[in-house]
């Protein structure tokens, strides 16, 4: 099913008037068999610095402490082990294929492993054959690497008077959606701008996930009028979790960030969410109130594939 969405997955066609069927694919995909029981995220809004071995022991032990207080999930910011600037990020780029000069990702894999945690790694800058990626990487309890995302959708933003900024002058975007399975349920994994964009997220409803991960390191001015949005959009659209962390704000920096990590539940309602302030978000993910949503309002009932459709990507399977 790497080629279409819920109207044409296992090679049926949805019309109007087969109701039955279109619903017994949703189920078919949707969620997996077993959801997980009820579960702590963590969401570490971290400050950072333009020291990177101090960043990499700030975050290990923010994760460390919040694996203390119950958290099985642990989510990083976008770009946590250097100040989000484009002319930072080669300088603190690694080539995660080489473990020891790449020490961000090795102890995100250790902490994982250490802790028996889930580990959705923020972002940091990656070199691979010559390119620079913004890249997510998740870990699992045994601390191997279980899904890399590179930023598919590069900010590239010109508002006059107030923010110019490209991130395309340095990195180069990801060619893939990402979606895996976990100790902790079935997650699809945006960054930042990946968020503004609906039919990623659609597709990873689509495809069973229960919780949409988005480090995010939005500026002052999309994210007061945007951030909280965006992200109840894409959790009540697709009723499931949306979780975002940003990197605590730095009025002194080149770049400010506007903070406010956030867990968004089914229904679009802010279950919890910090200031921008360093702080970590600790909340509970219960997946059971999914399927309760989508009793309540049956979206998938109610999709028109006899007027719509959406067609997934080639080679997300291999990323599972």
């Amino acid at each position: 099913m790497t080629t279409e969405w819920v109207n044409k997955a296992h090679g049926l066609h949805a019309s109007r008037q087969d109701g039955e069927s279109r619903s017994k694919i949703w189920k078919d995909i949707n969620l997996p068999q077993q959801a997980p029981q009820p579960f702590k995220i963590a969401l570490c809004q971290l400050s950072v610095t333009s020291d990177k071995l101090r960043n990499i022991t700030h975050a290990r032990n923010a994760i460390e402490s919040a694996a203390g207080n119950g958290a099985q999930l642990v989510v990083l910011p976008e770009i946590w082990n250097c100040p989000y600037l484009n002319e930072n990020f080669p300088k603190n780029a690694e080539n995660f294929d080489n473990e020891d000069a790449s020490p961000s990702f090795s102890m995100l894999s250790e902490v994982a492993r250490v802790c028996g945690i889930t580990v959705v790694g923020g972002s940091i800058p990656e070199w691979s054959d010559g390119q620079l990626y913004n890249t997510c990487c998740v870990f699992g309890i045994d601390g191997k690497l279980k899904a890399k995302h590179r930023k598919i959708h590069l900010f590239d933003v010109d508002i006059p008077g107030d923010i110019t900024y490209k991130e395309s002058d340095t990195l180069s975007a990801g060619e893939k959606p990402t979606i895996v399975d976990t100790d902790v349920g079935r997650i699809g994994l945006g960054i930042c701008h990946d968020i503004r964009f609906p039919e990623l997220a659609m597709l990873y409803a689509a495809r069973g996930a229960q919780l949409i991960c988005y480090p995010g390191a939005f500026n002052m001015s999309t994210g007061q009028l945007l951030w909280e949005l965006m992200q109840r959009a894409r959790a009540v659209d697709n009723q499931l979790f949306v979780a975002t962390c940003s990197p605590a704000r730095d009025t002194s920096a080149d770049y400010v960030t506007w903070g406010h990590s956030t867990l968004v539940g089914p229904f679009g309602e802010v279950i919890s969410t910090t200031g921008h302030e360093e702080s970590t978000v600790i909340a509970e993910i219960d997946y059971s109130l999914i399927q309760l949503r989508r009793s309540n309002l049956p979206l998938e009932k109610q999709r028109r594939g006899d007027i719509y459709q959406l067609r997934g990507v080639h080679g997300l399977d291999s990323e599972k």
